[in-house]
């Protein structure tokens, strides 16, 4: 019979198999990794990643898990199983390439209407002009054409990163990942829409 003490392992056990049929299905770490090299090239090493918050010191949950060894040693070998067949993401097909060669040849044009918030970044990982007003006549049909090439490429990057990885389906996932991953690296000042559609200056 289980002892109510062990019936937390239990459950954190199940919620890793769980997982792990998450990850192999769409590796999503392996997936933000990969969007950060990307962005990093685009934009600069000057943007980075925003650092992961410190580890919690272990709870009671912890000390069960310490006072079942039989249950940790599963545990032990479900992980390494779990981490080998959850699959990498492949960003060096010339196609990926060229995207991105593109789009970082582009940045040095868009990034003065980052920082002056006349464009911004869209809840659904493209660009968009979020205020004319900061735009001279002069420029705007320059920068929406700026605009317009931007997003042609980054619609191009997502389904090319899933295509070149043999899941087509995978795009949508790719797309949503670069939208949060293009949020997180960019820099002060800069504006984005958060899940709603509004936006908000980071």
């Amino acid at each position: 019979m289980l002892k109510m003490s062990a019936f937390p392992v239990v459950m954190a056990m199940f919620l890793l198999a769980a997982c792990v049929t998450i990850n192999v299905y769409f590796p999503a770490a392996a997936a933000e990794q990969a969007a950060d090299r990307i962005i990093h090239d685009v934009w600069g090493r000057e943007n980075r990643p925003s650092e992961a918050p410190p580890a919690a010191e272990p709870g009671p949950q912890g000390q069960q898990m310490q006072q079942a060894p039989a249950l940790m040693a599963l545990l032990e070998r479900l992980v390494p199983a779990a981490q080998a067949a959850e699959p990498d993401i492949d960003i060096s097909s010339p196609a990926i390439r060229q995207l991105t060669a593109s789009m970082e040849a582009r940045h040095s044009q868009l990034r003065p209407w980052y920082e002056a918030g006349a464009v911004g970044l869209t809840r659904d990982g493209l660009v968009a002009v979020r205020d004319q007003g900061e735009i001279p006549l002069a420029d705007r049909n320059a920068v929406r054409q700026l605009v317009s090439d931007e997003n042609s490429d980054r619609q191009a990057l997502y389904r090319q990163i899933a295509v070149a990885n043999g899941h087509p389906e995978w795009e949508s996932d790719i797309r949503r990942t670069f939208a949060e991953r293009w949020v997180a690296n960019a820099r002060g000042g800069w504006y984005y829409q958060d899940r709603s559609g509004n936006w908000q200056q980071k």
